[in-house]
């Protein structure tokens, strides 16, 4: 599921969706690894039983999101 991180505005900048640099993270290993053909500028949970599960994929997948509320 996408957690609304992206580096599509700079390519190896991670940001939340609000503008927050990112300042923790929790990548698999080698990961973001960006793939040049895939434009992998979105973050996304891969596996909820490890600790460090992102990934970064293509935007254009499609995921289920996690949203934060007030």
């Amino acid at each position: 599921m996408w957690i609304g991180l992206s580096d599509s505005e700079t390519e190896g900048t991670w940001k939340w969706v609000d503008g927050t640099p990112m300042n923790i993270s929790y990548w698999s290993s080698g990961e973001p690894n960006g793939v040049p053909d895939r434009e992998e500028d979105c973050g996304e949970i891969l596996d909820l039983n490890t600790e460090k599960n992102w990934n970064d994929d293509s935007c254009n997948r499609k995921r289920s999101w996690i949203c934060e509320k007030t």
